[in-house]
């Protein structure tokens, strides 16, 4: 069983080992292995019963280190990690060698990011290797925004769970590449695209991808509950059932008869709202119903995020 704690000297020796850490970030915990070690990666996709096909996300602790296995950053590239890094932002960058198929899924192009996190940083800062961190949970299933909830998951196949406490944003990073200069979002995240656009100019949304996805999260379906998952309207979430769990995201369709319900944001706050996305959807597959309804979030903001989960894990 996994020891919890926040010994980042622990997490490093195992990781130097060729061992996985779960390590806390301010989007999801993810599940890490040293990202030029094609041996931990391939543990990466066993632990989780990863798709080979799915590519991973390589985290560093700062722009320098991440230029020692791309081969460069475009200007609006370089704008946009001078900005929003350490963040909820990855970047799609062509690759150097150095960087294994494996993690990239033979493209060539890989996936980038700097964290926000405290604990994850010190660690990072002390390793002379990147490190490869889908997030921390079996593949397709909720991702992980606590320690607990990698612990329930992965618990018995890894040694160490690096407790940060719970996920700030709680919603995967934001995906951006560029196709002839134009930033393309692969993947709705914990950015919006408002200020994306602040800085790059007008962006591109990617569809999603059933099978050979060019980055990270892009499958289709995903992020799922066990339980049936619906997505319904609001007159539809009217109907009152006890096998029913419902997940509100805002308090104005709260009701007492309601046994088994999570409200997202009372105030309709999308930052509040994504933040308890993933924990109140775990704890809703965990109540005595039969499926699980959902409401959609306003479409702006990162209510197009929220949304986007919403829709994949409604998918399956």
């Amino acid at each position: 069983m996994a020891i919890v704690g926040n010994d980042v000297q622990l997490a490093r020796a195992f990781l130097l080992e060729g061992k996985l850490v779960a390590i806390p970030t301010e989007t999801v915990y993810g599940l890490a292995g040293n990202a030029l070690n094609p041996a931990s990666v391939l543990s990466i996709f066993e632990v989780k019963n990863r798709p080979s096909f799915d590519p991973l996300i390589v985290h560093s602790d700062s722009i320098e280190k991440i230029g020692e296995f791309v081969t460069g950053f475009s200007a609006k590239a370089l704008d946009l990690a001078k900005t929003f890094w350490p963040g909820p932002l990855t970047l799609l960058l062509p690759k150097k060698n150095v960087i294994p198929d494996l993690v990239t899924s033979g493209l060539d192009q890989v996936a980038v990011r700097i964290p926000d996190h405290v604990l994850t940083l010190n660690l990072l800062s002390q390793l002379d290797f990147p490190l490869a961190a889908p997030s921390a949970n079996p593949f397709g299933y909720i991702s992980p925004t606590s320690a607990a909830h990698v612990m329930a998951q992965l618990g018995e196949k890894i040694p160490y769970i690096l407790d940060g406490g719970e996920s700030g944003v709680g919603i995967e990073s934001t995906i951006v590449g560029f196709e002839n200069e134009t930033p393309v979002i692969y993947r709705l995240g914990g950015l919006a695209i408002e200020d994306i656009e602040k800085v790059v100019g007008k962006v591109r949304l990617m569809p999603h991808s059933t099978s050979n996805p060019q980055a990270p999260g892009m499958l289709k379906s995903h992020y799922a509950p066990r339980k049936p998952f619906f997505l319904k309207s609001r007159e539809e979430l009217l109907h009152i059932s006890d096998n029913i769990g419902y997940l509100l995201f805002d308090g104005s369709l709260d009701r007492k008869e309601l046994h088994h319900k999570r409200i997202l944001s009372q105030t309709g706050d999308l930052k509040e709202a994504a933040h308890h996305l993933f924990a109140h959807l775990r704890e809703l597959d965990l109540l005595a119903v039969d499926e699980i309804w959902a409401e959609r979030a306003p479409d702006h903001g990162l209510g197009l995020a929220i949304n986007d989960r919403l829709h994949r894990a409604a998918a399956l």
